[in-house]
């Protein structure tokens, strides 16, 4: 009597303890990430800028200088720039804040205002949809005075 009902007990515990694991739950973004075929292929949106550094070369003393960096979206979802700031003043910023699709590319259009003496590196951080990490930009060059 006394074995069965230690067998019971053991057998009772013992699916409590199996069917008590609970399953890997994966969250929506998890699952949304890629997609299971013979190869893994990303899903969302891809920034691929054509250059991450332009070189303005010489500017004259309070001559504004311009640029353009292309962004393409090389993903599958909408592409946007969130937020774009330069390091300083000296620099202004134009983007277009609407979305762009799949295969499409924007530009991100650079004023230097060409003040200062001597050669500069400028920095503009870009933050888009398609990573928590912002790309760096630059822009480079020398002011020069006329006498």
């Amino acid at each position: 009597m006394k074995k069965s009902i230690f067998l019971m007990m053991l057998t009772i515990m013992s699916v409590t303890i199996i069917f008590a694991q609970s399953p890997v739950k994966t969250t929506k973004s998890e699952e949304s990430k890629t997609v299971s075929t013979d190869t893994e292929v990303e899903i969302g949106p891809k920034a691929e800028w054509a250059a991450t550094t332009i070189d303005l070369g010489e500017v004259q003393f309070m001559v504004k200088k311009d640029a353009s960096f292309t962004l393409t979206n090389t993903g599958n979802q909408p592409l946007l720039i969130t937020s774009a700031r330069a390091s300083c003043g000296c620099t202004n910023l134009k983007y277009s804040q609407e979305p762009i699709l799949p295969g499409k590319s924007t530009e991100l259009s650079v004023t230097f205002n060409g003040s200062g003496n001597g050669a500069f590196r400028k920095s503009i951080t870009v933050q888009t949809n398609a990573s928590e990490n912002p790309t760096i930009l630059q822009i480079t060059g020398k002011v020069v005075k006329n006498n």
